[in-house]
């Protein structure tokens, strides 16, 4: 499974693709979606959406992950934080891929090992991950610590789905058995 991860940032938002198969990463690829500061925030949004799109049309993922956003302490900050993030949910949206959201601690847990790790940690953790990726800037870096969370939580859910059908199949013959002994 092709996995983009997102981190969205009005000025630079960070992404990342890495395909997961039989619970091995492999990098893809990876970048930022720059605006233009001081520009007007729908210009700003316009080319962030753009550039999502393109990414999107050229590595064809199918599944995608957004990291959430913080609370800043500057409301207008975080209002036009919430704008890119905006932007970084409906892309993959539109595009008809699954979108899921981890929160940054989420993240940094499942890459890191500790939630409160910081960026140096992260993106040194991601190039382990990844070997053969080269220099990511940090946004990059963070989004692809986006997918390789959701790959892991991918993984997880897929491990327990085949648990619980093996558990059902166990019981359903366990029932048979029963059912042909107390004939």
């Amino acid at each position: 499974m092709r996995i983009l991860g997102l981190d969205p940032g009005l000025r630079r938002t960070g992404w990342g693709l890495v395909d997961a198969v039989r619970g091995r990463l492999r990098p893809v690829a990876c970048g930022t979606v720059a605006s233009t500061d001081g520009a007007p925030l729908a210009e700003r949004l316009v080319a962030l959406y753009d550039g999502l799109s393109a990414v999107i049309a050229e590595y064809a993922p199918e599944e995608a992950a957004v990291e959430e956003t913080f609370v800043n302490r500057n409301p207008t900050s975080t209002l036009r934080l919430g704008s890119a993030r905006g932007v970084a949910l409906l892309v993959p949206a539109r595009a008809g891929l699954p979108v899921a959201e981890y929160g940054a601690n989420h993240v940094k847990k499942a890459v890191v090992g500790a939630g409160h790790a910081g960026k140096v940690q992260v993106q040194a953790m991601v190039l382990r991950l990844l070997p053969g990726l080269g220099a990511a800037g940090s946004d990059a870096a963070d989004a692809l610590a986006v997918a390789i969370c959701h790959a892991h939580h991918c993984e997880t859910a897929a491990a327990m789905a085949a648990g619980q059908r093996a558990d059902l199949s166990a019981t359903a013959a366990d029932m048979a058995v029963r059912r042909r002994s107390s004939r």
